[in-house]
């Protein structure tokens, strides 16, 4: 589990609901047709621009990933796919047939490389699957940004309704106070969505994305290396590349083998 983000996303949460509390009680920020002017029109408007699978895919993207920490270092993919360099000098390229691979995506290069399929083939075929899975993030992406961008809107359009329905009846001094609640709070409840929700996985699902989309590079560019019998070591010294430098020590070991 990518526990961070957990515990960024509570933290935020819970220091809010903290300085909420600090004068007065929950009961004062609740406010319910605020809150379903918040909620059911940024809904609304995200149904307007995204078809509603998009909608329910981006959120399964999102709790499958986000909250997950399931890619492989690249230092790790680095040693593995030199362990299949050595392995396919030795046995051939049949002899990764009985690897467990440790990702998805190095799990599908190793089948297609062991079905015998030429290596443009294999190439193609894997770059093809590392473009739909970069769309599949930003469509997941923009949706949690049109998130954030509609529910301030959308706190703002409650917070004129609240002001109009203040304002005609000034006559009623009883009714004031659960106008300006609406006026104001559902401003509180489109930051509170857009700010410490929708934004923030919008950010985590593009860094899941580059992150992803450099490990599926590592693994297409060794696959190749590997189909063309480049010597592992060679192989492993050119693939260090996608480490920082303070990162490659741990590689030194697999130079030398």
């Amino acid at each position: 589990m990518d526990i961070l983000t957990l515990v960024g996303l509570l933290a935020g949460v819970v220091i809010v609901l903290l300085a909420m509390l600090a004068n007065a009680s929950i009961s004062t920020f609740l406010n319910l047709p605020g809150l379903a002017i918040v909620l059911g029109g940024t809904f609304a408007v995200t149904l307007i621009k995204f078809r509603l699978p998009t909608v329910a895919s981006a959120f399964r993207l999102a709790a499958k990933t986000v909250f997950t920490d399931r890619l492989p270092r690249p230092s790790s993919l680095i040693l593995e796919v030199g362990e299949l360099g050595r392995m396919v000098r030795k046995e051939g390229i049949l002899g990764l047939e009985e690897h467990e691979a440790s990702d998805e995506f190095l799990k599908k290069a190793i089948t297609l490389c062991v079905d015998g399929h030429p290596p443009e083939l294999v190439e193609e075929a894997l770059l093809q699957e590392s473009q739909q899975i970069a769309e599949r993030y930003d469509v997941a992406e923009r949706v949690f940004r049109g998130i954030g961008e509609s529910a301030p809107a959308i706190g703002m359009l409650g917070t004129l309704i609240g002001l109009v329905q203040m304002l005609n009846t000034l006559d009623d001094p009883s009714s004031i106070g659960p106008a300006m609640a609406i006026a104001l709070l559902t401003t509180l409840y489109g930051a509170f969505l857009a700010q410490l929700i929708a934004l923030p996985l919008a950010e985590k699902l593009q860094l899941k994305a580059e992150d992803d989309a450099r490990n599926q590079m590592l693994i297409i560019t060794s696959i190749k290396s590997i189909m063309r019998g480049e010597n592992p070591r060679v192989m492993t010294e050119f693939l260090s590349s996608y480490l920082p430098p303070e990162h490659r020590n741990g590689l030194a070991p697999e130079k030398e083998a």
